[in-house]
């Protein structure tokens, strides 16, 4: 008779504990201000402002660390509503002339806002133009986007379509680029490339800009801009979109946001004028034969935006 240790014994299963793989994840983790910056609020240096003017809570507390940092899960709070992180959104805006950029003019002037629908309102410039200057416009609630299209370091590129009130000679070019003196205690402004288009116009490239810079630079040539337009931005140019008008900018189009065009051999930038001796052994300036002046110029083709909103 089989005894019950030679019975089959069932076999034992050892349940394991079922651990949910987004427990065991991180959040991530943002200084407070761009948390806030993500949320729509206003700009950074804004939201610091308001971080130290002790008008932001962080789960119940007033908070005016501006080292902070805070995650979805923290519960942060502006005027007694919590406020949570938008979804990223970029646009170009075609900014007319008269208008100025900022959310909230103290001179009751019109800004670039109000051409915007109440969806859009929450994102903030990168960059700015004058009142009396149109164009090309970014704006986004992507900060880490926003600091690399500002950043003197990427060199970005920026293109504007110059007019003077009188016509000028091919030394103002060449001045343009070996810099001009614009103010005590200022560097020298200079441009990345010049190109003429007529007697009163030329197109300016620049890679990092000053405040009023291309008036400035003129103006220390006893030259007055009558008309100054931003036509690109990276590899972003304005063709199709009329001012007042905005479109989304897709994946594709934000990386060329960020990319310069390449420079081609046949580009349009301006040579400093030669010395006599270089023009008698016809060569340029970095010791090679000079190119015949019948040579064809021309920008590479960027894509257009035909989209409307």
């Amino acid at each position: 008779m089989p005894t019950p240790e030679d019975q089959p014994q069932p076999e034992k299963l050892e349940i394991q504990p079922q651990v949910h793989e987004q427990d065991d994840m991180e959040l991530e983790e943002f200084r407070l201000n761009r948390y806030l910056a993500a949320c729509g609020i206003d700009s950074r240096r804004k939201c610091d402002d308001l971080i130290q003017k002790g008008l932001v809570y962080v789960n119940g507390y007033v908070c005016k660390d501006l080292s902070q940092k805070v995650t979805t899960d923290d519960f942060v709070k502006i005027d007694n509503k919590r406020v949570l992180p938008k979804q990223l959104k970029t646009i170009i805006f075609n900014k007319p002339r008269g208008c100025v950029c900022t959310k909230n003019d103290e001179l009751k002037r019109e800004t670039i806002y109000e051409y915007l629908p109440p969806t859009l309102k929450h994102l903030n410039h990168v960059g700015r133009l004058d009142q009396d200057s149109e164009g090309l416009l970014v704006l986004t609630n992507d900060g880490e986007l926003a600091q690399r299209l500002a950043h003197p370091s990427q060199k970005l590129e920026k293109e504007y379509l110059v007019t003077t009130n009188q016509a000028y000679d091919n030394e103002v070019l060449d001045t343009f680029l070996r810099g001009v003196f614009i103010g005590k205690g200022m560097p020298r402004a200079k441009a990345k490339s010049v190109k003429r288009l007529s007697p009163r116009r030329m197109l300016i490239t620049l890679e990092t800009g000053m405040k009023r810079q291309i008036r400035l630079m003129c103006k220390a040539l006893h030259l007055n801009v009558t008309r100054l337009v931003r036509v690109r931005i990276g590899m972003i140019i304005d063709t199709g979109l009329e001012p007042g008008r905005w479109a989304e900018l897709s994946e594709e189009d934000l990386e060329m946001l960020q990319t310069n065009p390449k420079e081609l051999l046949n580009g349009y930038h301006s040579t400093p004028t030669k010395s006599k001796k270089q023009t008698q052994r016809g060569l340029s300036g970095n010791g090679k034969p000079k190119r015949s002046s019948n040579s064809s110029h021309s920008t590479s083709k960027n894509k257009s935006y035909k989209r409307r909103k």
